[in-house]
């Protein structure tokens, strides 16, 4: 049976929410049908938007059903940043953190590309997390000129907690539009909407237990929003397309279900990621630890490390021989492994930014698959080690 230790990219859908799915998708309707079977389903969405209202500490209305996290961090960053700088013309920048998901940095590059924004990141310190002396410097001297500023509640590569309500304090004094991205915090820590005092917030279901396709941004009543996608006007005239209800009720389930069992598995799965941030580096010379080091700034069940005088491609692929899924530190475009620019924004070097190896835990991890790992990761690291060849001009010391 295969260890799955990559739940930070998706997680194994929950058998509940799978039930759900299936009973709602056995049923027919759109929900923008008026006749019986369309009410059906209306009332199907509509329960499922007050489930994850409720969860999150949002209100129904603030429940906007997107294809998943990616579409809700376009969404939310290029429909406020048109809609305000419209409305404010001299509000044409765009404020980010320098670790923020592809969907979030991407999308700021793109609005600055093609519509002439101004995209700026925020530095991280070497644990990775926001500089908030930075934000504050940068606001100060342009926060008049800023449309939207987003920062993530964590960090998909290492796990840091971002210092999100200090991020909320300065973007009021300037009358800001503040975005998080949730993806990675739902479900694993407490996200309370409404007392977080974000404008906007995006979730993915399939890091929750739920299938891969559904998400939703969560906009209050006052967020400035322009639609992105035209068509029939449906989730608050601005995310037009008939909304998928089975996916939406197995997300809203799975949500409900995550932030149920949300205490339980905090306290369970940091046990395990304790397990792997003391045994590692005995089993593994030059493994370290990146992200933060206290336990609280960093998400339950979320490890990475890098390991010298490897490249993160020989080591994954090493232990997928082995029956192990785990995930790099650095991105992978287009088939070509490049270095973590999340490592490299804490400081890395380019052969410690190809190091990273992530190992997540999530609802189905047990610490037989901790001990599997344990047991395997020596070998794979000495093969990596045989047949690295790090890059010019990097000078890799193991221990």
């Amino acid at each position: 049976m295969n260890t799955y230790l990559d739940h930070a990219a998706t997680t194994p859908v929950r058998p509940e929410v799978a039930e759900t799915f299936a009973r709602v998708a056995a049923q027919v309707g759109n929900p923008s049908s008026l006749h019986a079977d369309g009410r059906r389903a209306r009332r199907t969405l509509e329960e499922a938007r007050e489930q994850l209202a409720a969860a999150l500490g949002a209100e129904p209305a603030e429940v906007i059903f997107t294809s998943g996290g990616t579409e809700a961090d376009n969404l939310a960053l290029t429909g406020t940043w048109f809609k305000v700088s419209a409305d404010e013309p001299r509000r044409r920048d765009v404020v980010i953190s320098a670790v923020e998901h592809p969907a979030v940095l991407d999308t700021a590059h793109a609005l600055g590309d093609r519509h002439g924004a101004g995209a700026h990141l925020v530095p991280v310190d070497a644990r990775g997390r926001l500089q908030v002396e930075s934000l504050e410097k940068h606001l100060e001297q342009r926060g008049q000129q800023v449309a939207v500023l987003s920062v993530m509640w964590a960090n998909n590569e290492t796990g840091a907690i971002q210092p999100l309500s200090d991020v909320v304090g300065l973007a009021r004094r300037h009358g800001i539009v503040v975005h998080t991205d949730a993806v990675q915090a739902v479900g694993r820590i407490p996200v309370d909407f409404a007392a977080a005092g974000v404008d906007a917030l995006s979730l993915s279901g399939h890091k929750l237990g739920a299938p891969v396709g559904i998400g939703a941004l969560l906009a209050g009543r006052e967020t400035p929003l322009t639609p992105v996608l035209h068509g029939g006007g449906q989730e608050r005239a601005v995310r037009s397309g008939t909304i998928p209800v089975a996916a939406a009720a197995a997300l809203a389930h799975a949500v409900d279900l995550a932030v149920a069992d949300q205490q339980a598995e905090h306290v369970r799965l940091r046990e395990l990621a304790g397990l792997l941030i003391e045994k590692v580096p005995q089993a593994v010379p030059g493994a370290v630890l990146q992200g933060p080091t206290d336990d609280g700034d960093r998400l339950p069940g979320h490890v990475l490390f890098t390991i010298a005088g490897t490249d993160a491609e020989a080591v994954l692929f090493g232990l997928d021989m082995a029956g192990i899924s785990a995930a790099s530190g650095a991105a992978c475009q287009a088939g070509v492994n490049q270095p973590s620019y999340v490592l490299q924004a804490m400081g890395a070097d380019e052969a410690v930014a190809r190091s990273g190896l992530r190992l997540t835990l999530g609802h189905t991890s047990t610490r037989d698959d901790v001990e599997t790992l344990l047991r395997v990761l020596p070998e794979v690291v000495q093969r990596a080690r045989a047949a690295y060849s790090p890059p010019r001009a990097a000078q890799v010391e193991v221990s």
